[in-house]
């Protein structure tokens, strides 16, 4: 049973935190109110997308209702056919003093007026950082991007940061001009920043049609094996999706539905310090707040009878933005795999050959909805909800043969085992999201909750026919769910003299159930008997709890945040039907974080940053109990386990050049000790009565990396963009406390290239390699817990390691009817390389395995993209302003 204390503590937490939660809705209804900048997919110079807002106040902070508002700049005349000087908008505002400038043009700078009987009138000069066409660009004395205090714009603009908050504008007796405000905006394929990679999915010609694994894949600095495991920097990153962690896996989410990829080498206090020992992925979704309806639909084949479908649709009024998408994919891939082992225990000694041919075939389904309530100018509520639903039936026929090693080969056992499962799985995710932005820039408040529930059900037959004429059957029948639940609360607020503070609480609880049985046909008795050794019936408890805290400052060139997070975990697991139990508690520890950025030049930054983070052991490495779902690779965790920390320095070089150049560059260093991974050894085992290879998990000593990568990006006679990626480390690795003279000392190189050419008559081709050499460690961090034996920590052993693994993707778009529609034919492994594998070897056996999946698959793609940007879907009352601006009192 699980214990009662234990169990306290959980409801003690949720309480605590849904108290703020509500406080800070409370907080929101104070007065100053304010909408979030939007975001979304769009050519800036063709569309008038942009947004001032803001509050006019008293001398005593009182919100000045039904003063007037206007924006002057540049416009066409069409009678002198030049660009004069007139009246862009305006409005009266509110009651309480809000008002919203929409549907503005984002090139070239205006000057705002505000004027109000008994009140100076005022003029500000306010621009969105896009020079006018033959104009200089705003801003330039901007802070540099990604330094601490001061955030990455061209990041800002990516997320669609056309919504400019004006803050509180006083009306005084004199005049004042407040200070300019300024975005600077891009949305090019990938973005650079000191604290992050940024890579637009929806401009990835190879990765339309496909899954996130498609477009992670083509992610600089990211590689992703075939079963979806992600690496940077050879180690395993946090994956989320909109900033919080999920349990979809990757091959559930279309790569329709992405918009970015944030790559963070070395995260902050801010963020979580387990999870991961590489960093953090954010996959974000699409969501326009453009106002009026937009939307795309689209649709595709593959040459392996697989097809998608899906949509998505945008409408966004002034109060209320409505987001609904829907995705329907049918998969179909192939596989293929060998393994060879030599076994140096028993006797006699055996050569052991294995071959594996499979076949893989399903569906999913994918919906997700939402509504953003803005509830003033400075209050947005979010509802939204994403519901997945799939069926996968993968089947796969293995030819085993084993001989002895040293006479002559003679045949000792041969058969076959061929297998079939059929699996059937339901997420469900539900979230609630508030933000109150203060009148002060850059400073808000935001609260969540996420939860998240899955299921599953599946079912596996197998018929192993033996040289002999033996037939054995077997089938394997499990079940699971499992709920998990984050809390959260974060609050960002710049203080006087260019410091800011941010600090948040945060909860994230995790329950699983799982039942396997694993049943014989009995051909005596007629019967399926269910063989109660190789039955697994558990049940899992995960929690941490956290609390962090940041400051940094802006001086001159210089910029510096310190950072302090607090983490506390639990876990607590069951085997249900019998009585064993354990219990693990990892107490509160530390982890500080620390950046100094120093501005070289308006185009040039260098910033020098430490972190520690955790990596804990999870459910399957600490469960005491053996796995016997593969007999040639059984596994047993170890819960005696202790949590792996590591330290990471890391300095970055950043240049941005004339002509559309960016080089970014980074030294880093990393050292974890009690670094977990598995190790192979040989035992006698009661219920197979022989001796086998089982493998389990340890820590070992430490480990140490030192590296450095160049990400760069080019863009060459306005037509070529070339995106390439070098990462170059030396890993050392200390067994030495669980097998003498167990090192390993290893260089490994990962190369990644991406081409982009724009052709004529709007044609682009896309090429994308990456080649890996070997490595120590592969890290597994596959979000399904319900896919049957341990997972997490790393794919091979301190015994051995990774093979080379190279591809090439080939992929080609034609874009027509002014763009709204494209067609894309794409070529994933265009020479069938992509090859995982690995190499393992000890006293007691030395063993070659490699996989390949889907290789040469071709995939043909249409999408069309519809929209108005029209604010009548929800005109708002008191926008009673001519948008010719000839009468500012009519309409």
């Amino acid at each position: 049973m699980f214990n009662t204390t234990f169990r306290g503590l959980r409801f003690f937490a949720i309480p605590a935190l849904l108290l703020c939660f509500f406080s800070t809705a409370l907080v929101a209804q104070m007065p100053g109110g304010g909408a979030p900048g939007g975001g979304g997919n769009f050519d800036p110079s063709k569309m008038n997308i942009g947004r001032f807002y803001g509050k006019v106040v008293d001398e005593n902070g009182k919100g000045v209702g039904y003063a007037t508002v206007k924006l002057i700049g540049k416009k066409f005349d069409p009678q002198s056919k030049k660009m004069t000087e007139g009246l862009i908008s305006g409005q009266l505002t509110q009651e309480n003093g809000d008002f919203s400038l929409e549907k503005l043009p984002v090139m070239g700078e205006f000057n705002l007026e505000i004027s109000f009987i008994g009140f100076a009138t005022i003029t500000q000069k306010v621009s969105f950082g896009l020079a006018a066409p033959g104009g200089a660009k705003p801003g330039a004395g901007a802070p540099p991007s990604g330094a601490p205090g001061s955030g990455n714009p061209m990041a800002g603009a990516m997320a669609g940061n056309f919504d400019k908050d004006l803050g509180n504008i006083p009306l005084k007796p004199d005049t004042k001009t407040l200070q300019e405000v300024v975005i600077n905006a891009d949305a090019p394929t990938a973005t650079l920043a000191l604290d992050k990679k940024i890579y637009r999915v929806d401009k990835d010609a190879s990765a339309v049609g496909g899954n996130a694994q498609d477009a992670l894949k083509n992610v600089p600095s990211l590689s992703v094996d075939i079963d979806g495991n992600v690496s940077l920097r050879n180690g395993a990153p946090q994956i989320f999706v909109d900033g919080r962690p999920t349990t979809l896996t990757l091959d559930q989410i279309p790569a329709a539905a992405i918009e970015t990829v944030e790559v963070i080498t070395n995260p902050s206090a801010k963020y979580d310090a387990g999870g991961g020992t590489a960093g953090i992925v954010n996959i974000v979704l699409k969501k326009e707040r453009r106002l009026g309806y937009n939307g795309n639909v689209r649709t595709g084949v593959d040459t392996r009878q697989g097809f998608n479908f899906g949509g998505d649709v945008n409408a966004r009024g002034e109060k209320v933005n409505l987001f609904v998408s829907g995705n329907l994919n049918r998969m179909r891939a192939i596989n293929e795999g060998e393994t060879a082992r030599q076994n140096f225990f028993g006797s006699p000694e055996t050569n052991v050959f294995q071959n594996t041919d499979g076949k893989m075939q399903g569906y999913f389904a994918n919906a997700r909805a939402g509504l953003d309530w803005l509830m003033d100018n400075r209050n947005t509520l979010t509802f939204s909800g994403n519901l997945t639903r799939g069926s996968f039936h993968p089947s796969d026929l293995i030819s085993t043969r084993t001989d002895s090693l040293f006479s002559d080969r003679v045949g000792l056992l041969r058969y076959t085992r061929e297998g079939n499962t059929a699996r059937n799985f339901r997420n469900l995710g539900l979230s609630v999201q508030f933000k109150h932005l203060f009148p002060k820039q850059g400073a808000e408040w935001t609260a969540d909750v996420n939860y998240n529930n899955v299921k599953f059900e599946g079912s596996s037959d197998f018929n192993t026919l033996y040289e002999s004429g033996n037939n054995i059957q077997e089938k394997q029948e499990g079940t699971g769910d499992g709920a998990f639940i984050t809390i959260q609360t974060d609050l960002v607020y710049p203080l006087k003299s260019n410091w800011k503070v941010e600090t948040g609480l945060r909860a994230a609880m995790r329950d699983n159930e799982n039942h396997n049985g694993n049943f014989r046909y009995s051909t005596p008795a007629q019967e399926w008997q269910r063989i109660s050794n190789l039955t697994d019936n558990f049940r899992l408890s995960d929690d941490v709890y956290a609390a962090y805290g940041t400051l940094s400052k802006q001086q001159g060139r210089w910029g510096y945040q310190a950072g302090l997070r607090l983490e506390s975990s639990f876990y607590q697991g069951e085997l249900t039907d019998r009585d064993s139990s354990f219990r693990i508690v990892y107490p509160a520890a530390l982890f500080p974080s620390g950046f100094v950025t120093y501005k070289i030049s308006e185009t040039s930054n260098l910033q020098l940053s430490y972190t520690r983070r955790v990596n804990r052991p999870n459910f399957f490495q600490t469960m005491p109990f053996v796995d016997f779902t593969d007999s040639l690779n059984l596994r047993r965790g170890n819960p005696q386990l202790r949590p792996e920390f590591t330290n990471a320095l890391e300095l970055s070089w950043q240049k941005t050049f004339k002509g559309g150049h960016d080089i970014l560059s980074s030294l880093y260093y990393k050292n974890a000790t009690n670094l977990l991974t598995t190790y192979l050894s040989s035992e006698y085992n009661e219920t197979l009565q022989k001796e086998v290879i089982v493998s389990t998990y340890i820590n070992a000593n430490q480990s140490h990396a030192a590296g450095a990568e160049f990400t760069l990006k080019n863009t060459l006679f306005k037509l070529i963009t070339l995106t390439t990626n070098i990462n170059a480390f030396y890993t050392q690795v200390d067994a030495d406390n669980v097998e003498a003279n167990l090192t390993i000392d290893r260089w490994s190189a990962f190369f990644k290239e991406i081409l982009q050419v724009r052709l004529p008559q709007n044609w682009t081709l896309q090429l994308n390699g990456e080649y890996r050499t070997r490595v120590s460690f592969l890290p597994s961090n596959n979000n399904d817990p319900f896919r049957g034996g341990p997972h997490g920590g790393s794919q091979n052993s301190a015994q051995g390691y990774s093979i080379a693994n190279w591809y090439v993707d080939a992929s080609v778009r034609k874009d027509f009817w002014k763009k709204q529609g494209s067609l894309t034919l794409s070529a994933g492994d265009i020479f069938a390389s992509r090859k995982n594998g690995s190499y393992s070897s000890s006293e007691l056996f030395i063993q070659d395995s490699w996989m390949i999946r889907n290789p040469q698959i071709v995939r043909l793609n249409f999408s069309y993209r519809f929209g108005k940007m029209d604010a009548s879907l929800f005109k708002r009352k008191n926008n009673k302003v001519n948008m010719q601006g000839n009468d500012m009192m009519g309409g």
